[in-house]
């Protein structure tokens, strides 16, 4: 009797994490991509994964990073930006002390380095703030072997969760042949 109720507990968890909303952490490269005819393919496949977004299948959050990051592009982009950014509306992270220590570290431990210091943010406010997923076009900082493996260490010494860095492209559903 003891392992029936075990399993019908363990079931239960497992039922709870299946209902929960993911959390996805944006990147400013996936708002980016929205509009980027020079990349056709990412664009098509973001314009998709907005559309997912926009429907509240999952909790969306960016940070102060990224809209400043956004404030820095040049008109006519910044305005569609951060249009593209409201049709979601995500919660807004502050990146705060924690955060810059975490990013720190991962530049210390070189998994990035000193030039890459909002990535780094990237990644430590998805980290901290508990984020199922980092969605990011970045492949050359951000969605890499040596990146990911790198991030995994740091958080495990650090006793930080993990975090998934994939691109959005990972969140499309795809025919079954």
């Amino acid at each position: 009797m003891q392992n029936y109720e075990k399993n019908c507990n363990f079931a239960k968890t497992i039922l709870i994490i299946a209902m929960r909303k993911l959390k996805l952490y944006l990147d400013t490269s996936v708002i980016s991509h929205l509009d980027a005819p020079d990349t056709p393919e990412k664009m098509a496949e973001t314009l998709a994964f907005w559309d997912i977004l926009k429907t509240g299948k999952y909790d969306v959050v960016i940070s102060n990073v990224v809209i400043d990051e956004i404030e820095r592009c040049q008109e006519p982009k910044r305005t569609f930006m951060n249009s593209k950014v409201a049709e979601i509306d995500p919660l807004v992270l502050e990146q705060d002390e924690e955060a810059e220590s975490l990013a720190d570290e991962y530049i210390d431990r070189s998994v990035l380095s000193q030039k890459n210091f909002n990535d780094c943010l990237h990644i430590a406010l998805s980290v901290i703030h508990n984020c199922d997923y980092l969605i990011s076009w970045n492949f050359r900082d951000l969605v890499n072997v040596r990146t990911i493996e790198g991030v995994k260490i740091v958080n495990a010494i650090n006793n930080y969760q993990e975090i998934m860095i994939v691109p959005p492209n990972m969140f499309l559903e795809k025919e079954v042949l």
